[in-house]
């Protein structure tokens, strides 16, 4: 399983976003005090829905909850996804820590 978080400090959430493989799939769980992103919060994602940034259910279901185009959460889900299906390196994202926004 993995799991991380997404702390939006432009909206002020916090997310938790938790992936666990099952099969051809990638079951996703999203905590979230956001009442958009908690529309999308249950995901099924086909591993075959990772290799494009626009065609995929992720981004379908961002839309679908009206999230903002400058949304973190859809990019963390598809983090999840890619490093429980090994096409992200689990031990790259420990040592990098964080991936970051900053606003100068």
């Amino acid at each position: 399983m993995t799991e991380l978080s997404v702390r939006s400090n432009v909206c002020d959430f916090t997310h938790k976003v938790c992936g666990k493989i099952d099969g051809d799939k990638i079951i996703i769980d999203i905590d979230t005090p956001c009442e958009k992103v908690k529309k999308m919060s249950h995901l099924e994602v086909p591993m075959m829905d990772l290799f494009d940034i626009k065609d995929n259910c992720v981004i379908q279901k961002a839309q679908e909850a009206k999230c903002s185009v400058t949304c973190l959460v859809p990019c963390a889900v598809l983090h999840v996804c890619c490093l429980e299906a090994g096409m992200l390196s689990k031990s790259l994202v420990q040592k990098a820590g964080d991936v970051r926004i900053e606003f100068e």
